[in-house]
């Protein structure tokens, strides 16, 4: 047994999260398309967040049913079906092809029994069925604030440092792979690579993989460390809040031609230059604000050109990959309810791919930046860390 599987059953943490991992069932079309099938079919063009098809959908990790559930189970959010494109459904599967439970909502409160990472199991009218998250506001009130995580969090149980080139895989399958089968693996990551990780199951270390889930061999990795389940550190090591993000190596792809690898190499550097600057300016005294624009990420004049979200379109920006870096830093501090958010906007109605829906936090100008508060009575340091191979991690650590 190695050293870090028999550190994996040494540390026992109690977490509790709210999202799970991907189900991929996915129903027939079970009733002819109306006009107002088409019109929300349209409305969800060019989204990548249908559940993604893998070869052995048995060795994933599967998040919560309608089997778990009954119409008399307990909310523990209560949100709000948005308005934005229409009107909008509760499905009975998770596919906007499958049955519609209810239709034609628009800005209607429902009960939020379940949050996945796609997909969110709600209450409307005596009924329960599936709606996509984006599909709901951004306000989300917890039904038991004392005991129950902000919407958005999903806090990540280890930190760990990798011991050889590893791949994140699509499935928990320990078959040898080879690195031009780009559909088996998310991405391969180098030797000394920090990263966080959600769980461990059945042998696996789970990593959230944009709007999907990675598995990783724990044998691939070596310093596990507990992230502490409060705000008071297990020991001097751990962090109390840590999350990773993942980013694409277009570069690497066969094909890819001169003007992809220039932008997504800019990208990965402005990353990397984001991470290493919020690890200089971030010490956060009792009371000190962070500011993104002004001081702790920007000014952008510093990046690279690189391709960047604005107004949900991708467009070559100065600083392209910044939000990336505050998107990620705000799924970590999100984490710590003493820091209070003063300023977040994500970036519009899909939000970033490298996230699930409602947890990005945009930068750039006067109306997109990341602002918050240390309202601790202790100073946090933030720390984040890219090598350039495909992962962004960030943490948080008491500093007194």
């Amino acid at each position: 047994m190695s050293m870090i599987i028999r550190r994996i059953l040494t540390v026992l943490l109690t977490l509790t999260v709210l999202a799970g991992g991907l189900s991929m069932t996915t129903a027939a079309l079970a009733e002819e398309m109306t006009e107002e099938d088409s019109a929300e079919l349209a409305a969800a063009e060019g989204d990548d967040t249908e559940d993604i098809v893998v070869a052995d959908p048995n060795a994933i990790y599967h998040e919560k049913t309608l089997a778990d559930f009954t119409v008399d189970s307990p909310a523990i959010y209560r949100g709000r079906i948005s308005d934005v494109i229409g009107e909008y459904s509760i499905y009975s599967d998770k596919s906007i092809k499958s049955t519609r439970v209810v239709r034609g909502l628009k800005n209607t409160p429902v009960d939020i029994l379940y949050v996945g990472l796609v997909w969110v199991i709600v209450r409307y009218d005596g009924k329960i069925g599936y709606v996509k998250r984006e599909y709901l506001t951004k306000e989300f009130e917890a039904v038991d604030p004392v005991n129950t995580a902000p919407f958005q969090v999903q806090k990540h149980q280890y930190i760990a440092t990798v011991a050889k080139e590893c791949y994140v895989r699509k499935t928990m399958t320990k078959e040898p792979l080879e690195e031009k089968n780009y559909k088996s693996y998310w991405v391969k990551l180098n030797p000394g690579t920090q990263i966080s990780i959600w769980q461990f199951q059945d042998g696996w270390a789970i990593v959230n993989y944009m709007r999907s889930y990675g598995y990783i061999d724990p044998n691939d990795l070596k310093d596990l460390i507990p992230v502490s389940p409060t705000d008071t550190p297990i020991s001097k090591e751990s962090p109390i809040a840590a999350y990773t993000s993942y980013y694409t190596m277009k570069h690497l792809l066969p094909g890819a031609s001169k003007e992809t690898k220039t932008n997504n190499l800019n990208r990965i550097w402005n990353i990397g230059h984001g991470a290493e600057k919020i690890t200089r300016t971030g010490l956060l005294q009792p009371g000190d604000v962070f500011n993104g624009n002004k001081r702790n990420i920007g000014p952008y004049r510093e990046y690279k050109l690189a391709i960047g979200l604005v107004d949900g379109r991708a467009v070559l920006s100065s600083g392209g990959g910044t939000c990336q870096v505050s998107s990620t830093l705000y799924n970590t501090i999100s984490q710590l309810p003493g820091l209070t958010i003063v300023k977040r906007r994500p970036h519009g109605y899909g939000g970033a791919s490298y996230l699930p829906i409602h947890c990005d936090a945009a930068v750039g100008n006067d109306s997109l930046n990341l602002i918050f508060r240390n309202d601790y009575d202790f100073p946090i340091q933030l720390v984040g860390k890219s090598s350039g191979d495909g992962a962004l991690l960030m943490m948080a650590y008491r500093a007194d």
